[in-house]
């Protein structure tokens, strides 16, 4: 059985979750521990051995240990290709690997400068000013990203057709952290918000999204000061 190494609050742990939720792919979790004082320190000693970036998610299938949340997807839809989670022809996967990559790295490079949220108030006045300043800045970058999302949703259910892909899952799990992160509201953008609530109606993305709530009331007090 395959074996998934994740954190309670990892956006990209979550993703392979998903995906192996989707396909109905047996598999068993084994969460590492974390604090938002100390971070995933002591590493996990199985993430150590496979993964020399250190980081979940980590997946063990046999004598096999992937790591890296992408490289995790596409040998899950290798192994198990259905239902299939990329589109049918070469270019329509090359627009689904840009979307993805586009969740992973083009709209989760603002929403970092919002993780500060999770944490009490810096004691340095002048540490936390430029924090909340960060923020605003972040914050207007991630409505002009829903805004470009919305248009290129276009009417259609999926980010790629008429399924779902690894782009949806990739672009819920940043959005998801958007708004955990009191980023800006999904309610402006009429089309990705229904596309948003759309996935939360899937079993897969709503056991995800409770699950992180779940931690965030555990290991993020300062969300729920707002």
């Amino acid at each position: 059985m395959l074996k998934l190494y994740l954190g309670p609050l990892s956006l990209f742990s979550r993703k392979v979750e998903i995906a192996l939720r989707e396909k109905g792919i047996p598999h068993e979790r084994a969460f590492v521990a974390f604090t938002q004082e100390k971070g995933y320190a002591p590493r996990h000693p199985a993430v150590l051995a496979a993964n020399p970036k250190r980081q979940v998610p980590v997946l063990v299938d046999g004598d096999l240990a992937l790591y890296d949340s992408t490289v995790i997807l596409e040998y899950l839809d290798e192994l198990y290709p259905d239902p299939p989670l990329y589109p049918a022809t070469p270019q329509e996967r090359a627009r689904c690997r840009l979307l993805e990559l586009d969740a992973d790295e083009i709209l989760f490079a603002p929403v970092r400068d919002l993780l500060f949220r999770t944490e009490l108030p810096h004691p340095d006045p002048a540490r936390r000013a430029a924090q909340v300043a960060a923020g605003m800045a972040a914050e207007a970058a991630v409505a002009a990203r829903f805004a470009a999302l919305d248009r290129g949703l276009d009417g259609r259910d999926f980010f790629c057709g008429s399924c779902l892909t690894v782009a949806d899952i990739g672009l819920f799990m940043t959005i998801l952290f958007t708004q955990r992160l009191l980023g800006p509201p999904l309610e402006p953008h009429p089309a990705l918000s229904a596309w948003y609530r759309r996935l939360l109606a899937r079993p897969a993305f709503a056991r995800v999204a409770a699950e992180i709530a779940a931690a965030d009331r555990e290991l993020s007090p300062a969300l729920a000061r707002g």
